[in-house]
């Protein structure tokens, strides 16, 4: 690996966001307010921020599983369209937030991203092994595209199943609804594909990273 700390850089783009620039900025803004759910404290080494063209950065712990945050965009009810970006690499030390970093893997990122516009390309992730990228490759633009499909409705239905682990007896009873008509809509919706799909992909990173140390933030980490 270059010179630097071990890191993962995540970058999410809105897609279109200037014809809806505070409608965007209000869903990275809740989005990073959910953060603090899938990611403790030991697994950010930097405060999350938005640039000013809507795109979110986040810097994380080696050991920290990425996918959880595109995950949980794509199921808020208030979900945008976006651009997903994750490398895992070198990192300058540092103290400011995510925005202010620098090092190989926010580089990389930010080419990666620059290549995903014209293909539009949901996700693109990258451990820095040869072994494991060429599958990510093949299969990370699938997870955007399925919760893209996602209507508001099955949105309400599959964010509890999947993020919150809930049975769907529970989903209906906090839906008022049938649980019946929670297995058609977690069906529609192909519930058990996103989680497989989720599942091997966080697997597949956990692999391409395994030799990198795990969850340790790079010195002067801000709060």
């Amino acid at each position: 690996m270059p010179e630097g700390h071990p890191g993962v850089v995540v970058f999410g783009d809105v897609v279109g966001s200037r014809r809806a620039a505070a409608a965007s900025t209000a869903f990275l803004r809740g989005l990073i307010a959910e953060m603090d759910a899938c990611y403790p404290e030991a697994l950010r080494l930097a405060t999350p921020g938005i640039t000013q063209g809507d795109e979110l950065q986040a810097l994380l712990a080696i050991g920290a599983d990425p996918l959880a945050l595109v995950m949980r965009a794509g199921l808020r009810s208030d979900a945008r369209p976006m651009r997903w970006v994750v490398v895992a690499g070198a990192v300058d030390p540092g103290r400011g937030p995510a925005t202010e970093r620098t090092g190989a893997a926010f580089l990389r990122a930010r080419s990666l991203m620059q290549r995903s516009k014209p293909t539009r390309d949901g996700l693109q992730v990258e451990t820095g092994d040869p072994g494991v990228d060429p599958v990510l490759a093949d299969i990370a633009p699938l997870l955007p595209r399925l919760l893209a499909d996602l209507t508001a409705r099955q949105r309400e239905v599959a964010r509890p199943l999947l993020l919150d682990g809930v049975h769907r007896a529970e989903v209906a009873e906090r839906l008022g609804i049938s649980r019946a008509t929670v297995s058609v809509m977690a069906d529609r919706a192909r519930v058990r594909e996103l989680a497989g799909l989720w599942r091997a992909l966080a697997t597949l990173f956990a692999a391409g990273t395994a030799d990198l140390p795990q969850g340790q933030p790079a010195p002067g980490r801000s709060a």
